[in-house]
């Protein structure tokens, strides 16, 4: 199946809100000017559509994201022929000028341009004849640019701490703004997202729903240590999901929106376009995921012995997520020389999440599988964390929602496990059921047990919880210096 694809309507609308590359804020006077747009309905649309477009970016999904989080979260482990930049994620050996670090704040704040165009022109949509768009769609196309601006903001707070925050209004740059302004600013656009945004029973695949927002806003406020709040917002949704009963579904294009879908980064290799480009310039559809990771391909990384040894006996999600010799796929056996790396070195296993060999006898670089960034799991696990310390035995029953799914074949623990017990609990459930999927290091950053999860991998506590503000951003804004820099860089 193929999925309704979150894509430019208008192309024109990457030439209005494109910008320089060393100069985030600043607009171009040669540039369509937004007094021309926002005429008609479709180029509302259009506005809405083009905010999701720089998840597709390199610097995020289509490339560098996965490598960054996987690699620092000691997920994956070197293969020899693995690229420099990305060996610096795994060996914490990263500075300032570090390109795909740069590729990242650049993806993040080009989204955030793109978002700040409708929201800050949103008295043309609403002056807009109600026969032309319905009041409820006005509502929902702004709803969807503060979603994604919400979005694109929490990947860089949680990346860099204070970011700059750009309001679209003013052609130079900004001062970086404290982690509690950027945060504030997140929750205000998520707030009033879950207000706007439409239910997932009648919004098209691929867009923000009132129900993405309200998890996204649960998720916010546990990154907050505010569990009161989370559990608040993630009770809305309690029981609007259901979890697949094969957990591999989540992980294909057939898998697509499923039931336990809440919010996707959406690809689709039918339209295709370049994952060396940089979405702006042109559609992006496709990933690297797929060739970058594969077994049977460019094979760059291996799955870490740690991750592994995660797996208690019989969890079935180790054959879900990981393929070791002996394993079937579409066209043969996974053989143990084709774990090996170009040194020739032979290792445990390979990842089989999100890659296509289910279906295909090879990967390239156009893979279409959707990224999962929220799924029902995800949050039954945060739930788990809201109460484990005063209702231990709540927190169980949701733990075991997830591990007991059919396809996982687990039995569940016992509701007299201690708090302690239970915090443990989640730590290892966390790990197993959202391994490579781009979670694990913002955890352990925010339950502070970094330094011993990552012991051995030269991350260094009080400066590799942050990544180092670009230097090439630094030098073109000129309301930042060096002493805006994040401690060790």
């Amino acid at each position: 199946m193929k999925k309704y694809s979150i894509i430019l309507i208008a192309t024109v609308l990457v030439t209005l809100v494109s910008c320089k590359e060393d100069a985030l804020f600043k607009t171009n006077p040669n540039e369509l000017s937004p007094d021309t747009f926002f005429k008609t309905a479709a180029q509302v649309e259009s506005a809405a559509t083009g905010t999701y477009a720089h998840l597709q970016n390199r610097g995020l999904y289509t490339r560098h994201m996965f490598f960054m989080m996987d690699n620092m979260s000691q997920e994956n482990g070197r293969n020899q022929q693995l690229e420099a930049d990305k060996v610096e994620y795994l060996q914490f050996a990263f500075n300032a000028n570090h390109g795909p670090i740069g590729e990242y704040w650049k993806a993040c704040y080009r989204g955030i341009n793109n978002c700040n165009l409708l929201i800050n022109n949103e008295d043309k949509v609403m002056a807009l004849n109600d026969s032309e768009l319905s009041p409820e769609m006005k509502a929902k196309f702004v709803g969807e640019a503060k979603f994604m601006r919400a979005l694109y903001y929490f990947l860089l707070v949680t990346r860099f701490g204070g970011v700059p925050i750009n309001d679209g209004l003013s052609s130079e740059g900004q001062p970086r703004s404290s982690v509690d302004e950027v945060y504030n600013l997140i929750i205000s656009d998520l707030t009033d997202a879950t207000t706007s945004l439409r239910s997932k029973s009648v919004e098209d695949t691929g867009r923000a729903t009132r129900e993405a927002a309200i998890a996204m806003l649960g998720k916010v406020y546990l990154f907050r240590n505010n569990k009161t709040a989370a559990l608040a917002e993630f009770q809305k949704i309690y029981g609007q999901f259901q979890l697949e009963d094969e957990y591999f579904n989540n992980f294909t294009e057939e898998g697509e929106f499923g039931p336990e879908s809440i919010f996707e980064v959406v690809y689709d290799d039918e339209i295709g376009g370049s994952a060396w480009g940089e979405t702006g310039t042109g559609l992006n559809e496709i990933t690297f995921r797929g060739q970058e990771y594969g077994v049977l391909n460019w094979y760059n990384v291996h799955v870490s012995d740690d991750l592994l040894d995660e797996y208690e006996a019989g969890d079935g999600r180790l054959k879900d997520n990981f393929y070791m010799a002996g394993d079937d796929y579409c066209c043969g056996t996974i053989q143990e020389s084709d774990l090996a790396d170009a040194s020739g070195t032979i290792y445990r296993a390979a990842w089989k999440k999100y890659q296509n060999y289910h279906a295909e006898a090879s990967e390239d670089a156009a893979s279409g599988i959707n990224f999962k960034y929220l799924r029902y799991a995800d949050v039954l696990l945060m739930m788990a964390e809201c109460v484990y310390e005063s209702n231990p035995a709540l927190a169980v029953e949701y733990i075991n929602e997830v591990r007991t799914r059919p396809s996982t074949g687990l039995a569940p623990l016992p509701t007299t496990l201690s708090s302690a017990q239970v915090f443990n609990a989640i730590v290892h459930e966390r790990k197993v059921e959202l391994a490579g999927e781009q979670v694990r290091f913002n955890d352990i950053i925010r339950w502070g047990n970094a330094a011993t999860e990552l012991a051995g991998s030269n991350f260094q506590a009080g400066k590799h919880e942050l990544l180092p503000i670009p230097a090439a951003e630094i030098n073109a804004n000129a309301a930042l210096s060096e002493v805006d820099q994040n401690p060790g860089y």
